[in-house]
């Protein structure tokens, strides 16, 4: 992998923790349950869409899984904003396995 590849997969991996954290709570608050629902869309959508559609990423394997690039990196953000270690691991543990199940089922039919 070059460097260019590893910054731009970087960047991708980063703006996906960063709208959620960024969007969603506040799309929440204003518009209720149907701004989660929009969030949900328009966040995972966009993302998606600049990871996968326009190749921000650089994939070696036949999947990647955007749960990875979330669980890491909304546990980091709550951990750098003064939350416990220990309050966030079992999400951070949760997030892992499904992001390796998810990936070990794409690999099964891809």
């Amino acid at each position: 992998m070059t460097v260019k590849l590893a910054i731009a997969t970087f960047a991708g991996g980063f703006i996906f923790p960063f709208l959620i954290r960024l969007l969603w709570g506040k799309m929440c608050e204003n518009w209720g349950n149907i701004g989660g629902w929009m969030a949900a869309g328009f966040i995972v959508g966009l993302a998606w869409t600049l990871n996968h559609g326009v190749g921000m990423i650089y994939q070696t394997g036949a999947w990647i899984d955007m749960a990875w690039a979330a669980g890491i990196g909304l546990f980091t953000a709550s951990v750098a904003s003064g939350d416990k270690f220990g309050k966030g691991a079992v999400n951070y543990i949760v997030a892992l396995i499904g992001g390796t199940l998810g990936g070990f089922i794409l690999s099964c039919f891809l």
